[in-house]
C-alpha cells in the first residue's frame, strides 16, 4: 500500500470509478448486482458515485458478483486498502490550528468505549502533568495556552466509568526526559496513581523484555472502528476492518508483556526514584 499522500486522495475516486465500470462491462444493472451480492442498490450507487467509501469486505463482494479476474480482484482491493487509509501531514494540521486537532481528539475519545494506545517513545497527553503537557507543545506554532487548557480538559474521560482505556508504555516513553529531573519524578508519579482507577489499565514495558515486534511508532485503537498511527511528520488513519483487526492483534502482543497493577507501581517507582536522585 502506497502512503503517497496524493495517492491516497486519488484513490477514493479511482476506486468509485473502477467498481461502476466494472459493473457496466459484465452488463448489470446497480439492482441485479445488489441482487448478487447482498448489498443495496442505495449503497452501490452511493459506492460508485464516491458519496461512501466501500471496506474490503464490501469490494471482495462485489467482485465476486462481478465475476472479475484474480488480477483484477488485487488491483481494486489494493484501491479499497488505500480509500479506507488517511494521511494527516503536520504542518496541515498547524494551518488548520492545534486547537481543532484537540477537539477532534476530544470527539474521537468521546465516541469510543474501548480505548487502547501503544506509546513506545512519549506519554500521552491523556496521562501527563501540566509541565509535561506545556513542554511536549514548546515546537508547535502559535499560542499554546488554549491547546495546553484543552489537553487537560481531555483527561476527564479517565474518569467516564462507560469507557475502558488502556495504556501501554515502553521503559523509553516514562523515562524520556521531557522536563527537568523533579518534574519527571512527579510524572511518573501520576502515571503510578493512574493504575488505581477503575477505567484506566496502565502497562509498562521494561528494558530487556522479549519482543520478537519492534515498537515501529506510536497508534490507538478505538473501538473496532478506528486507528491512528503517529509519525514525526503526520498521522495515518486507518478505517479498513483488517488494518484495525491487525493492530489490535499487534495491541495484544505487547500487551501480553508489559507489567500491570503492583508490578507496573514498582517498576514506576524505581523511576521516579532514578530522576529524585
Amino acid at each position: 500500500m502506497t502512503l503517497d499522500p496524493d495517492q491516497l486522495g486519488r484513490s477514493k475516486s479511482d476506486l468509485a470509478e473502477a467498481l461502476r465500470r466494472l459493473r457496466l462491462e459484465a452488463g448489470l444493472t446497480g439492482d441485479r448486482l445488489s441482487a448478487r451480492c447482498g448489498i443495496s442498490q442505495s449503497k452501490i450507487s452511493k459506492l460508485e458515485t464516491g458519496k461512501a467509501t466501500p471496506s474490503l469486505v464490501d469490494v471482495e463482494r462485489i467482485l465476486r458478483a462481478l465475476g472479475a479476474p484474480s488480477a483484477i480482484i488485487q488491483e481494486v482491493s489494493s484501491l479499497a486498502r488505500s480509500a479506507n487509509t488517511e494521511w494527516q501531514d503536520k504542518p496541515t494540521s498547524w494551518r488548520r490550528g492545534i486547537e481543532k486537532r484537540q477537539a477532534e481528539l476530544s470527539s474521537l475519545e468521546a465516541s469510543a468505549t474501548e480505548l487502547k494506545y501503544f506509546l513506545p517513545a512519549m506519554i500521552t497527553g491523556l496521562l501527563a502533568t501540566p509541565e509535561y503537557v506545556r513542554a511536549s507543545l514548546s515546537n508547535s506554532p502559535g499560542d499554546r495556552t488554549a491547546v495546553i487548557a484543552r489537553k487537560l480538559e481531555r483527561q476527564a474521560a479517565l474518569y467516564d466509568e462507560s469507557k475502558s482505556f488502556t495504556f501501554l508504555l515502553t521503559e523509553q516513553s516514562v523515562k524520556w526526559a521531557m522536563v527537568p529531573p523533579q518534574a519527571m519524578a512527579v510524572q511518573i508519579d501520576r502515571l503510578a496513581s493512574l493504575t488505581y482507577l477503575p477505567t484506566v489499565r496502565i502497562g509498562v514495558i521494561p528494558y530487556g523484555t522479549l519482543l520478537t515486534r519492534g515498537p515501529m511508532n506510536t497508534f490507538t485503537v478505538y473501538d473496532d472502528r478506528l486507528v491512528t498511527a503517529e509519525m514525526l511528520t503526520g498521522r495515518i488513519v486507518f478505517q479498513d476492518p483488517r488494518d484495525i483487526l491487525q493492530y489490535r492483534e499487534i495491541f495484544s502482543t505487547f500487551e501480553e508483556c508489559a507489567l500491570f497493577d503492583a508490578e507496573a507501581r514498582g517498576r514506576l517507582g524505581e523511576w521516579s526514584m532514578m530522576y529524585r536522585r
